[in-house]
């Protein structure tokens, strides 16, 4: 029988994780955390790839999203815990997958943070050129571990107003391409169809296009884990989360799906402006809407900026749920004001090293270090899946009050989900492009597994 209890945390100062986040700061996180960079411009690349499409791409990426976001709802409602799916698969499976998906997604948050920053250093350095980009990253990342270093309601605030600024961004942008598209846009003709059968048709690339699009779709919606991981620091963790969760979801299908339909009813599929401006900058551009695209840049740079503050976040408290279970240093959990001050530090300095790391060995460090956490997030959805699976039944048996939230058609929706995972490591395995991400992810999941089930082992032998 797996592990089942989670242990006290052995803290230096005796002190606790605070509960400052509001359900303001929960429902907006929950929306914002998944509205990134994927979006606002890693999708350009998608749509290149499947054309009109794309939009059947992320349908298809949205509903297992879905059904991954209401499984971690569903498990968080019931254990609410910063260490989120970590501390699930802990409690479902063992040790030793808690801190396999844990210390996996830890470096993936922590190279995103890195990422990110670089992203958003070239946005501004395109504003003020002849500004060095490593100095703007690192502005960044002062600015943000400092937000984290303070309080987790800093954090919340930041996530607040920079998801409102997101979400206000897609819905004015949603509003502005549907009326574009009815023809009632001043100076503007209604496309009809064109766009969507010319050029090629709708599937322009086949069914490769299209399989291309929906990697590129499936991991533009990365990001949902933070609400669940922030649900912990909330004034009410159940509640909270299961609100979060319900509200999130529909709308987040909503952004994704019906900006794709936008952009590809608007403009030519293969125009290069949607790969090299970003498929909003390009909609908006074509409308000839003055300043709109450039507007739009400043959204973009929010979205990363805000990324980088949530990946801080939540790398900081995976780290820290791993320690108070005793698979890490235990440095990591000293918590100060609130704060897992030690374990945002860390994982701020660990993205900036990713920055240098860019600068420095661009050919071969860099690029290994992308390929290695190419798939992380879809090994956390298996992780997800499979502890939802054991952990309803125990629920079931156990506890079912604390089911406030419930997975939708259980079992057999839950099933679907880990077969569609499964269908999409296929593909990647298929794909040129996709197929060493696989293999690299795949060889540092099974290390890390490999160490957490020795570290189980000697655990359970120093106990008998």
């Amino acid at each position: 029988m797996p592990h089942t209890t989670t242990q006290t945390p052995a803290k230096a100062d005796g002190a606790s994780l605070s509960h400052g986040l509001k359900q303001r700061h929960l429902s907006m996180i929950a929306l914002g955390g998944v509205i990134g960079a994927g979006l606002f411009v890693g999708s350009g690349a998608g749509i290149a790839a499947a054309g009109p499409s794309i939009v059947i791409a992320y349908v298809l990426s949205g509903l297992l999203v879905m059904l991954v976001m209401r499984m971690l709802g569903e498990m968080s409602a019931a254990y609410p815990s910063s260490g989120s799916f970590s501390a699930h698969a802990e409690r479902a499976l063992g040790p030793w997958a808690g801190f396999t998906a844990g210390w996996s997604f830890w470096v993936l948050l922590c190279t995103a943070v890195g990422l990110e920053g670089i992203g958003a250093a070239k946005i501004v350095a395109g504003w003020l050129p002849g500004t060095p980009e490593w100095a703007w990253v690192a502005l960044f990342m002062v600015v943000f571990c400092g937000t984290n270093l303070a309080a987790v309601k800093n954090f919340g605030e930041f996530e607040f107003w920079f998801a409102a600024l997101k979400v206000g961004a897609i819905t004015l942008f949603l509003v502005v391409g549907g009326l574009a598209i009815a023809g009632v846009l001043p100076g503007t003709d209604a496309p009809g169809t064109a766009n969507l059968t010319g050029e090629g048709g709708f599937l322009p690339n086949g069914s490769e296009g299209l399989i291309i699009g929906l990697l590129a779709s499936v991991f533009a919606y990365g990001g949902l884990e933070t609400v669940t991981i922030a649900a912990a620091e909330s004034e009410n963790p159940v509640g909270g989360v299961a609100r979060a969760v319900r509200t999130a979801m529909w709308r987040i299908a909503l952004f994704y799906i019906g900006s794709m339909a936008v952009v590809v009813t608007l403009v030519p599929w293969n125009s290069e402006q949607i790969v090299e401006k970003g498929p909003y900058v390009a909609a908006l551009d074509h409308l000839g809407i003055p300043g709109a695209g450039q507007l739009m840049n400043v959204v973009v740079l929010v979205a990363l900026l805000s990324a980088m503050n949530a990946n801080i976040y939540g790398s900081s408290r995976i780290a820290y749920s791993l320690v108070e279970r005793g698979q890490g240093p235990k440095a990591l959990g000293r918590v100060s004001g609130g704060v897992p001050r030690i374990a945002v530090l860390a994982s701020s300095v660990f993205g900036f090293v990713c920055v240098v790391l860019s600068y420095w060995r661009p050919d071969d460090v860099f690029p290994w270090l992308l390929n290695m956490i190419g798939a992380v997030i879809l090994v956390v959805w298996i992780f997800i899946a499979v502890s939802q699976l054991r952990l309803r039944r125990r629920l079931e048996r156990e506890a079912p009050e604390k089911l406030a939230v419930r997975m939708w058609a259980f079992p057999v929706l839950t099933w679907a989900a880990l077969a569609g995972m499964v269908a999409i490591f296929v593909l990647m395995a298929r794909e040129p492009g996709t197929r060493v991400q696989l293999y690299s992810t795949g060889g540092m999941t099974l290390f890390l597994a490999a160490i957490g089930f020795a570290w189980q082992k000697q655990k359970a032998r120093a106990k008998s």
